[in-house]
């Protein structure tokens, strides 16, 4: 881990907000050289800081008008292997996320469907079919607000 300044924790923040702003518009921004905004930029890459710039799809504006969290517990653990259920539900394309929680469910799944009929569909004919599946808790999403994280 590197230490941070505060240029560096702005630095971040711009970026989270927008990836796309280039090293002059991030120097502008934060009253500092084009070169040193690409420096601080690099070490912060090599540093494993920042990963990688990312897409944002609007999801309702492609016609996936819900979302929906669910909470899938596996009703066999010792006959159905995790990475089997793992190697299923990714290949499910309305399958956003996959994520293995610790708690009342052993995974958590973002996904994504036209409407709530849609979703229906993807629940029984693909979520529910998926090997070692037992109980599963949906939630929709009604509303999403993304912050940046804590950058200091």
């Amino acid at each position: 881990m590197i230490d941070l300044d505060d240029l560096d924790r702005a630095l971040l923040r711009a970026l989270s907000l927008d990836a796309s702003l280039s090293a002059g518009e991030l120097g502008r921004r934060l009253s500092i050289s084009q070169p040193a905004a690409w420096r601080r930029i690099k070490r912060l890459e090599e540093a494993g800081i920042v990963a990688g710039q990312r897409v944002e799809v609007d999801r309702a504006r492609l016609g996936f008008g819900v979302t929906v969290f669910l909470g899938v517990k596996l009703a066999t653990k010792g006959r159905v292997s995790l990475e089997d259920f793992e190697r299923a539900v990714v290949a499910i394309p309305e399958v956003q996320v996959v994520q293995h929680v610790l708690g009342l469910f052993d995974y958590r799944l973002r996904v994504v469907a036209r409407d709530i009929a849609d979703f229906e569909r993807v629940l029984r004919r693909r979520v529910m079919t998926l090997p070692g599946v037992g109980q599963v808790e949906a939630n929709v999403l009604l509303t999403e607000e993304r912050r940046p994280g804590p950058l200091g």
